[in-house]
């Protein structure tokens, strides 16, 4: 049975592996996706804007800034932020302070990404529930 399948969101791509990211790039722009992508997460939050993504996919293991490090900033300002993680480092990612929506396991189908991508942006958006400052960060936005 085919995964539902969601069209022509609006992605930023997070994944430090050139060849894994085309490979991703190329399995999303299959359902019509613009992806925009980041080698790393520093990279990620200088290309990051609230507002300008349906959905962050981010990995884990990156140099400068990790997946879990990205997602806690980027959550911090925008809550509501769906953001999927994929990567094949899952004992360190069971941490309830992990604030993806959802993980994926390398390597990942396109049955499997599409059923993910489906579910997450089917989810009830959550609430702010702390204050932060992008100046702190050294953020252009927030």
């Amino acid at each position: 049975m085919e995964a539902k399948r969601i069209l022509g969101k609006r992605i930023l791509l997070v994944e430090a592996d050139t060849a894994a990211r085309r490979i991703l790039k190329l399995l999303l722009g299959l359902d019509q996706h613009t992806v925009t992508e980041a080698a790393n997460g520093k990279q990620a939050c200088l290309q990051y804007a609230p507002g300008d993504f349906d959905l962050v996919l981010t990995d884990f293991e990156m140099p400068e800034m990790k997946g879990d490090e990205l997602a806690r900033t980027i959550k911090c300002f925008v809550p509501a932020q769906p953001i999927i993680m994929i990567t094949g480092a899952l004992g360190t990612l069971a941490s309830k302070d992990n604030p993806v929506n959802a993980v994926l396991i390398k390597p990942v189908t396109l049955d499997e990404m599409r059923a993910c991508i489906a579910e997450v942006l089917s989810q009830e958006a959550p609430q702010p529930s702390r204050s932060c400052s992008s100046a702190n960060l050294g953020l252009g936005w927030g």
